[in-house]
């Protein structure tokens, strides 16, 4: 059961890595980002703990920040663009944070 658990966590990923690849901007990051909460929510079930809660970064906020789990990368553009982390905090709680990013107008390698 669990390698059934972890090959559906490494297909949502994949999914999530080909959202991006699509182009579109907006709708390619809200693919991405739809594909990373299903698989962060597969992780903490598989860790016994709540799905991620999703917060929108504000100036100044605090975090605490003890392990990175996931990001979905931003899509590559010249503007302003959505990314995403979850991450693990000092109390081992999950939590997903969205926020704002300068882009890369550059072509990513592959």
């Amino acid at each position: 059961m669990n390698l059934l658990k972890s090959m559906m966590f490494a297909a949502v990923m994949t999914l999530s890595l080909d959202a991006l690849a699509e182009g579109g901007g907006d709708r390619a990051f809200e693919k991405a980002f739809s594909a990373n909460a299903r698989a962060m929510a597969l992780y903490a079930a598989n860790r016994g703990k709540p799905a991620p809660v999703v917060r929108d970064y504000e100036y100044g906020m605090k975090l605490d920040v003890v392990k990175v789990v996931s990001v979905v990368r931003p899509p590559v553009a010249c503007s302003v663009v959505p990314a995403a982390m979850t991450y693990e905090d000092s109390q081992g709680q999950l939590n997903t944070l969205r926020y704002s990013v300068a882009g890369d107008c550059g072509k990513r390698g592959g």
